[in-house]
């Protein structure tokens, strides 16, 4: 049995290394640039224009969320190439662990309030787009947010 913590321990990345971070994080950016991609054209098409008022301003809110995730998943990669040579991995890492949270917590808004978008467009109904729209709310908040803080893998 000690053998196996041992390894464990062993496995587990030094605190400087950001190879786990870096892997996160080409994870979670194609999530959003596609995002981000179908919000920069959907204004650009011709049925924008019919959608209410309430409608477009979710529309901007999703928008400003889905790039403000966008900057911070990306904001690591091109600090790193700026800072080079590191001279703090640990506190890069700390920064950058940071960064990836809030982008993180504005792509779960993004998420929220384009689903919002998405079905209050499609079915115009109210009762409709709030269930589902709690629902993916509940889901996310629940999975990304929930479950990794109430029940962590690994507290060593």
């Amino acid at each position: 049995m000690p053998d196996e913590q041992n390894d464990d321990v062993q496995d587990r990345p030094a605190p400087g290394d950001l190879t786990d971070f870096l892997q996160e994080l080409r994870v979670l950016l194609p999530g959003a640039q596609i995002l981000t991609a179908f919000l920069v054209i959907l204004p650009f098409n011709s049925g924008f224009d019919r959608i209410q008022q309430e409608e477009r301003w979710v529309f901007v809110a999703t928008f400003f969320c889905s790039i403000v995730s966008l900057v911070l998943f990306t904001a690591p990669a091109a600090q790193h190439r700026l800072e080079r040579p590191l001279r703090d991995r640990v506190a890069f890492k700390n920064r950058a662990t940071k960064m990836a949270g809030i982008g993180l917590a504005s792509l779960s808004l993004a998420l929220i309030l384009a689903t919002y978008l998405v079905i209050s467009s499609s079915l115009n109904e109210t009762w409709a787009t709030w269930v589902m729209t709690i629902a993916v709310a509940i889901v996310i908040g629940i999975v990304w947010w929930l479950i990794p803080s109430r029940f962590p893998s690994d507290r060593h």
